[in-house]
Order: structure tokens, then sequence, then C-alpha cells
């Protein structure tokens, strides 16, 4: 197959007008149409989605037009636009529930380890264990979402997900737990992960479609951090109270939940893509698909330093609260809280703008940078909270801008690889990360620890971000005396006769 021309993250438009009488007149009614501002009342779904559903012109089945999602991406209608869309609704209700019950599990299992170990290199091991699969195989679980109906794949994986769960809980209840057996329990989990994380990034474009894409990404992102907010809490009581076990216990039964919301879904309101055929070198396919797009690798490459290296706070955190705040549980469940204030704050923020642009990616990426620097100078408890808080915000909306961006620009028949290697690059990298900044605060501390993680992440985004403008032939430019509707820093065309991009455009 060949693959068709990129679009830009930032403007997807299709270049091949149907023939269709009726398709064209629905496309011109909807383009007429004013942009919905928020959540209808009880509506069951959107007519409109429906019609966008049945037109040839609208089919997210991996057509080999010049659009790589072969619709066109509008502007947002509203902060919370996606849930007027019934199975998505569903699927945002399964994950409010499954991802409480993940958060607390991660709280419970970084404590226990820590409790059973006294050592934040063994919490960072856990961690390094759970995504080193990720690190081996995690271009394979995108080959495996591209060939798979992705409804019926998430079943699978959030149902073994469960079962793990409820195994670790049984062993820790019983007394029988060892740091061995949960860094076995964290590597099969990661193995699930492995096929789970794609399928799930790719399926919501088969419930939304692409003009409601980035607004349910950034719902998801929300989501996940209302999450964040309310299990940390749950747990550090559920801990102190009758012990890590009962906090596994909860979120195996969270997964029930997810997989009722998969099974109500109306298969027929989906947007499902082909599933590609078992052919020899489809992963090499993929990765020469995005080596060949600048808007898709330079968003990964910093994806990949931000991954190994600015998100280690489960190994980070436990540092703190362990060894330099020196505070129990309960207060350790509150950094987390913080950072999940300033993440939730950050992805609605994110769900009211339209189409991700390069620069708000590079932005985020190098202020979460220099929050990381300046939170490893925080003088106490309160104002290291403070800063997480801030860290969770530049954190989330680089988060939400680069999966955004890739799937807007990424052709139908190849998003399950793509984000495939973009889970690879982001989480992949952490067995590598995790265990490295774990020495480090082990023997230097976890202020030196966090330091490194915040520099490494600055001097990424400035080295990506001065890439991504000379291969887009952009300049910074600085106008103290803008004018009406002008900006003070703005990026230009390097020079008068410089043409305009999609990099450029992307950017």
């Amino acid at each position: 197959m060949t693959p068709p021309a990129a679009a830009s993250a930032a403007a997807i438009r299709t270049d091949e007008q149907s023939t269709d009488p009726t398709a064209a007149t629905a496309a011109t009614a909807e383009s007429q149409a004013p942009a919905p501002t928020g959540l209808p009342g009880t509506g069951d779904d959107d007519p409109e989605e429906r019609t966008a559903a049945a037109s040839p012109a609208a089919s997210d089945t991996g057509s080999t037009g010049s659009s790589p999602t072969g619709a066109e991406f509008t502007r947002p209608g509203g902060m919370f636009s996606s849930l007027r869309i019934r199975n998505y609704r569903y699927f945002f209700a399964g994950q409010v529930i499954s991802n409480t019950g993940t958060w607390m599990q991660r709280i419970a299992q970084d404590w226990l380890v820590l409790s059973l170990t006294g050592s934040p290199l063994a919490v960072g091991i856990t961690t390094a264990m759970q995504f080193l699969p990720m690190l081996l195989l995690g271009l394979f679980g995108g080959v495996l979402a591209d060939r798979m109906p992705k409804r019926r794949l998430l079943i699978a994986t959030q149902g073994a997900m469960g079962l793990l769960a409820a195994g670790l809980a049984a062993m820790t209840i019983a007394g029988i737990v060892t740091p061995y057996y949960v860094y076995f329990f964290a590597l099969l989990l990661g193995l699930v992960t492995v096929v789970d994380n794609p399928t799930r990034q790719a399926f919501v474009s088969e419930m939304v479609g692409p003009k409601d894409l980035a607004n349910a990404v950034s719902l998801n992102a929300a989501n996940f951090q209302t999450a964040r907010l309310v299990g940390p809490a749950v747990a550090g009581l559920l801990i102190a109270a009758v012990g890590s076990g009962w906090a596994f216990a909860v979120n195996a039964l969270s997964f029930v939940a997810v997989i009722a919301g998969l099974l109500a879904m109306r298969t027929g309101e989906l947007r499902p893509t082909a599933p590609i055929a078992r052919e020899k070198g489809q992963l090499r396919e993929g990765l020469r698909y995005v080596r060949e797009r600048p808007e898709l690798i330079w968003p990964m490459v910093l994806a990949g330093f931000i991954g190994t290296f600015g998100f280690n706070f489960p190994t980070l955190l436990s540092g703190f609260a362990y060894g330099t705040f020196k505070v129990g549980a309960g207060q350790y469940g509150l950094l987390n809280t913080a950072m999940a204030v300033g993440s939730l704050a950050g992805a609605l923020l994110a769900a009211r703008r339209g189409a991700p642009r390069l620069r708000r990616l590079v932005g985020a990426a190098l202020g979460f940078g220099l929050l990381e620097v300046l939170a490893a100078f925080a003088p106490g408890y309160w104002s290291f909270a403070l800063l997480l808080t801030l860290i969770g915000i530049f954190g989330l909306s680089f988060n939400t801008s680069v999966n955004s961006a890739l799937q807007l620009a990424t052709d139908p028949a190849m998003r399950g690889r793509v984000m495939g290697l973009l889970v690879l690059v982001f989480t992949g990298g952490t067995p590598i990360g995790a265990p490295l900044v774990g020495w480090v605060t082990d023997v230097y501390g976890p202020r030196l620890g966090l330091l490194a993680c915040g520099v490494v992440s600055t001097i990424a985004a400035l080295v990506v971000g001065l890439v991504l403008a000379r291969s887009a032939e952009l300049r910074l430019r600085v106008d103290l005396h803008p004018g009406r509707g002008g900006r003070v820093v703005a990026l230009v065309p390097r020079t008068a006769t410089t043409v305009k991009s999609q990099l450029a455009e992307a950017c």
C-alpha cells in the first residue's frame, strides 16, 4: 500500500470531493450548521454524527485519499462536545470507574513495595517491570490493533487486567506477597498493556470521528485525571485502614464497568477501520510511514525523552515523601492528588482548544521541564505540592497535544501502529529511565533525581523546537509593538519567499 500524503496536524483537509449529490448536500448542510456550544440535554446520540457515519466521504475506513482521516477537522463544539455521542458516553463512564481503581492500585503497589523493601530503587524496578514489555513488544501491539476489531480486543484486554488485579489482591490479603511477586504481576500487566494501550487510543476515533477527536482525547485525559484526584486519596485511606490488598481488590472490580460499557455500545454507530490483512513487513511499513513525516517523527522523539526521563513520578514522589519530607501514606497520596489537580485543569483547557499545534506541544514540554527544575529546589512539602500542580498542567497539555496531533495526521489504516509507536517511545523508555532515576534518588537524593529529569526534558524541548522551526523554514519573531491583532512572539517564514509547507502549517 502506498502511504497517502501527510496532512498537517493543525488542519486536516479533504482534497478529493465526493461525487455523490446526497453526500455533497449533507456536507454543505454540515458546514452551514452552527457549532454546538456544549453537552445537549438528554439526547441519546448526535444525528449529525449518524449522518456523517453514513456518508462515504466521512467514513473512517482507511481510504487512500490525500486526507489521512478522510474527513475535514472542524473547530470543537464546546468543552464536552464528544459526550453527546452515545457510545463515547458509555466508554467515558466506564473509564471513570476503571481509572479510579487503576490509580488506587498504582498508589497501593508503590507503597507496598516501599514498605516491603524501604528502597525507592525497588519502586523503580517495579515500574520498569510493568513497562519493559512495552519497550520490547510495543510495536507488535500496534500491529495487532490494526489487524483486529478494536472493541472486541479491548474487552479481552480489560478482562485480563481485572484478573491480574484480583490475583495480586488475593496474595496480598493472604499475607504471602513478596517484592518478587509484585514484580511478576507488574510484568504480566505490562504484557497486556502492550495490546490494550494502542488499541484504546485508536478506538477513540472509531467512536467520535475526526471532528471530535481532539476533544475526546482531552476528555479522556480529564477522565483519567479526575480518577487521579479520587484514587490516591481513597487508596491512602484504604491502605491505612485495611492494607494494600483491598485497594487491589477494588481495582479488580472496577474493570466490570468498562467491559459493561463496551458491551452496551451500538456497533452500528461506530466508525470501524477495516482490519488490515496479515502480511509480512507491516511493522517496518509503520516505522517507514512515521520516519518520512517530520510532523510525526519529531513529536515522537520529544515524547520519548519526556516519557523516559520526565515522567518518573512514582519513583520520585515516593522518594520525596519517604526520605525528604518524611511523611506517611496519606501525605504521599496528597502529592499525587496535587499533581492530578493540575493535570485535570490542563485537560479541560485542552478540551476547549481546536486542532493541536506543534508549537503548543513544544512549549508545554519546555514549561514542564523548567517547572521540574524549580520543584527540585522546593523548600518544603506545600511549596513542592504547589509546583506539582503546575507540572501537572503542562505535562497534561503535552500529552493531549502529542496524542491528538499524531492521530489527526495519520491514515486510519496506520493509526494502530502509529499509536503503538507513540506508546512505545512515551512509556517504553520507562524501564530505562525508572531504574536510572531510582538509582540517582537512592545515591544522591530525590532532589538531584528530579533536577536531572527536568534538565533532560528542557534540553529535549529546546532541541526539537529548533529542529522543527528549521525544517519548516520558520524563525522566531519578537515584536514589542505588534499593533491591533498582532503577536509579541510569533513564528514567521525565514524569508519573504519561503513557501509555507505542511510542516510550517502544523507548527
